[in-house]
């Protein structure tokens, strides 16, 4: 049997918060800096390597991986005009072995593309990755961000279109930046965070700014314009009208609420009008040369569209464009050729319809099958757009649709040998805890028996963030699928699929609704005999890693196996890390007593129970990690290799060069998921395991050795 050569210490920690004992013995592998957590990092990466490198279908399953991650990947373009009226598409693409996408520029809808940017000439290993790109109004020149090891610390440059050349200007502090380029091409505006140095130490991930930036000058010089004095977790991006008049700054502070303010820039001084009204409501701006719309959810759960005058912003003076829908939401817009194309989501499934200015139907764009689409893009004052379209069995397309005859076609498809006709993709629903309804998606090869009480299933879900669960092309997904397995994607409250409403109802003191829907789901498979607990296991990432976690701890009779990738696990001190204060308006702030309450009743690693059998457990996490802290991981491994007594493996991988997932190069994505396919197949009786190992079989670790040092601690 492997095992830890070197036993995980249990400290005698505990805090006192709110009147509650709140035992942490392993708050010591919190810093990753230390040689003692270095070399147990090392230490658990060792079992792991050794236990899933020796499961014998480990490198076929690697082999299969690098031909589906070769399907290539392509986005929908970003479209610009020419100062001769021809349109500039950019786009990005990656092919066959390529670990990073490329940027790609075409001048012509039909013309040849153009290499303009590839991160994969820039690091030998691949992990230099293109984070974002904002082309000027007419397409020459393009401000773009590189970072390194997954680490989303973007740098901003700026290229030459014409010649592939970059400027001098080199702006450092540009995560996630937002930029808005003048029609002049000689200053943009745009986000970016504080010098060290310039705020209280350990806020510089905070306090993000909006900035203008003229060609040529030093960025140090660059003026501040939006943001002083504001809270340090506000979050503002800005849009321009394409005239470069108007600069609309979006602000948001958490994921239910965000304000708006508009300048003009024209006038002699930048001054900003505050065009929302401090309401805990989301608004989403789109400005144009003279008219200003906004989506929002205000009075309208599911979204509802308003045009506004942006000489005269006021609440009072917005109209309705798009009520609210009966049924679906408003997810996506753009305005395209005087026309409104919009996206709504119909139970996670998206569909396309056209309006008029006055908002009167023009009809819908036809989908092949149910699917998801990202909206359109396009110029504002084009006579054509572009739109995608996926789902689980369907890869990309990309069609570009003539709005004055509201016809489609081509414009590119990714090209791969996945039959649709072969796959079976069904909805469902299941009921949970309270009563409320959850989708979910089950998707398998025709010849699957769904009924057989059996089939090896994977349940994955996020809940939370307002993010929506759809159908989407997943390449690393057939390797179950073309195994026999089942893969199921529920829908489930935190999430955006329903609207506000159904985001409210996950997120805070509700949270504890996200971990029963996913439990009501796995209990209606096993009901309906899709499968049994023998046979199922579940899968999450991030915010879906709290809630792998939280339901292995809540139901850990339920499932067979569950991978957590970049999880949060210590929910009673996960805002004390990187940028994890952002997240206090979804989750609160255990450092208020009454979200403590809720934090403690379900955060996973204080409810890791000794003498349970836990299922079989894989933990991922990534040293260059910028959102979630390793810790969480590192943490839930050690309490759960020492609680478990079962016979199944927990085990933890530690990737040294990968960040939170985001530009994670295709060599390194293959070898976590030909990990974590070995792993799962192996765990559900599909494949075999090591050699010395049934599909049950526990890897033990050496018990840890005592320790009798104490801390009390107060929060």
């Amino acid at each position: 049997m492997s095992r830890l050569p070197v036993p995980t210490r249990r400290a005698k920690v505990v805090d006192h918060l709110f009147g509650v004992k709140v035992a942490d013995p392993y708050r010591w592998l919190e810093n990753g800096e230390s040689p003692a957590v270095k070399q147990w990092i090392h230490a658990e990466n060792r079992l792991t390597r050794s236990t899933l490198s020796r499961v014998p279908a480990r490198a076929a399953i690697r082999r299969q991986l690098e031909k589906l991650l070769a399907i290539e990947q392509i986005s929908l373009p970003t479209v610009k005009r020419e100062k001769s009226g021809k349109l500039r598409l950019f786009y990005t693409r990656r092919a066959g072995q390529q670990n990073q996408p490329v940027l790609y520029v075409r001048d012509g809808v039909q013309g040849k593309d153009r290499e303009l940017v590839d991160p994969n000439r820039m690091s030998a290993q691949g992990t230099v990755s293109l984070d974002w790109y904002y082309p000027s109004q007419d397409g020459s020149l393009l401000a773009y961000g590189i970072s390194e090891n997954g680490s989303e610390n973007s740098v901003l440059h700026i290229r030459n279109v014409d010649t592939g050349k970059d400027l001098p200007d080199v702006i450092t502090r540009a995560r996630y930046a937002s930029v808005c380029w003048m029609p002049d091409n000689k200053r943009f505006f745009y986000s970016r965070f504080p010098a060290k140095g310039t705020v209280p130490a350990g806020e510089e991930k905070y306090h993000r700014r909006i900035y203008e930036h003229v060609l040529g000058r030093k960025p140090d010089k660059d003026p501040l314009v939006f943001g002083q004095g504001r809270p340090m977790t506000e979050f503002p991006a800005c849009v321009s009208s394409p005239d470069g008049r108007w600069l609309v700054v979006r602000v948001s502070e958490g994921w239910s609420r965000s304000e708006l303010f508009i300048a003009d820039t024209r006038a002699h001084k930048l001054a900003f009008k505050e065009v929302t009204q401090k309401k805990s409501h989301i608004y989403d701006p789109l400005v144009l040369d003279d008219k200003l719309y906004i989506r929002t959810n205000e009075g309208a759960p599911r979204y509802a569209l308003y045009e506004v005058d942006p000489r005269h912003p006021e609440r009072k003076n917005w109209r309705a464009v798009l009520p609210q829908h009966p049924e679906d939401v408003l997810d996506s817009f753009n305005v395209i050729g005087g026309q409104i194309l919009v996206g709504y989501l119909d139970a996670a499934v998206s569909r396309l319809e056209r309006f008029d200015s006055k908002g009167r139907s023009l009809g819908k764009v036809p989908l092949p099958t149910l699917g998801s689409s990202d909206g359109f893009t396009g110029v504002h004052d084009g006579k054509q757009a572009f739109y995608n379209f996926e789902s689980f069995a369907t890869p990309p397309v990309i069609r570009r649709i003539t709005l004055d005859s509201g016809k489609a076609r081509v414009w590119q498809r990714v090209h791969a040998a996945i039959k649709p006709k072969d796959f079976v993709v069904t909805q469902h629903r299941a009921r949970s805890k309270d009563g409320t309804a959850i989708p979910y998606f089950v998707v398998s090869k025709k010849n699957v028996d769904l009924a057989s009480g059996r089939a090896p299933t994977l349940l994955y879900g996020y809940g939370g963030f307002n993010v929506s669960l759809e159908p989407r092309f997943s390449r690393t997904t057939y390797v179950l699928l073309d195994h026999g397995g089942v893969y199921v994607q529920a829908n489930l409250r935190g999430g955006g699929e329903f609207g506000e409403d159904w985001h409210r109802a996950g997120q805070l003191e509700h949270k504890q609704n996200v971990f029963d829907d996913f439990a009501a789901v796995a209990k209606d498979l096993i009901a309906q005999r899709v499968t049994d607990r023998k046979h199922l296991a579940i899968y999450g990432a991030s915010n879906g890693g709290l809630l792998v976690t939280a339901s292995i701890t809540q139901h850990p009779e339920l499932f067979r196996a569950a991978v957590a990738s970049v999880p949060l696990t210590d929910m009673l001190r996960y805002d004390r890390f990187l940028i994890a204060k952002l997240w206090v308006p979804e989750y609160g702030s255990p450092e208020d007593k009454k979200a403590f309450k809720w934090l403690y009743a379900y955060s996973p690693y204080h409810h890791v129970v000794k003498n349970t059998p836990y299922p079989a457990v894989l933990l991922t996490t990534a040293s260059s990690d910028t959102r979630v802290a390793p810790m969480h991981a590192r943490k839930m491994a050690g309490a759960l290799q020492y609680a478990t007594s079962s016979d199944n493996p927990v085990l933890l991988r530690t990737e040294t060069k990968a960040g939170h997932g985001a530009g994670k190069p295709i060599s390194k994505v293959a070898e976590e998921y030909a990990d974590l396919y070995s792993f799962l197949l192996w765990q559900l009786g599909v494949i075999k395991g090591p050699p010395e190992a049934s599909p049950g079989a526990r890897l033990k670790t050496a018990k840890p050795l005592p320790d009798d040092r104490a801390h009390r601690g107060t929060r």
